[in-house]
């Protein structure tokens, strides 16, 4: 199965930071469009944020100003900086990739690839 594996997840409290990792295989790292998604038990999935191989990026708008997502070409590492972290921030969170060839992600796109995911709990 294709590599795509979390780290970073834990527990902290309201107002703190936490820089979550997605260790990709270079056949889907290279892909077109990177992302993370979060998911709390009973509720629908939600995308967090986006980025694509050229770099532009895309955020939901709760984490809008809060969360950074980036890559590192050089380690074939995608990175989400939460922030000003939230009770409501608390969520399994996800690593998904398009490897499909193209410089941009698309709005209407899939992602065939998903990591495990990594849990994130913030305290109030």
């Amino acid at each position: 199965q294709v590599q795509l594996v979390e780290s970073g997840g834990g527990s902290v409290q309201a107002g703190g930071s936490l820089r979550l990792s997605c260790a990709a295989s270079y056949s889907i790292y290279s892909g077109r469009c990177m992302a993370w998604f979060r998911q709390v038990p009973g509720k629908e999935r939600e995308e967090v944020a986006r980025i694509a191989k050229v770099g532009g990026t895309g955020y939901a708008s709760s984490v809008k100003g809060r969360f950074t997502i980036s890559r590192d070409n050089a380690k074939g590492t995608l990175y989400l900086q939460m922030n000003s972290l939230k009770p409501e921030d608390t969520a399994m969170y996800y690593c998904a990739a398009d490897p499909s060839p193209g410089p941009y992600c698309d709005v209407n796109q899939g992602f065939p690839y998903w990591g495990q995911g990594t849990q994130v709990t913030v305290s109030s």
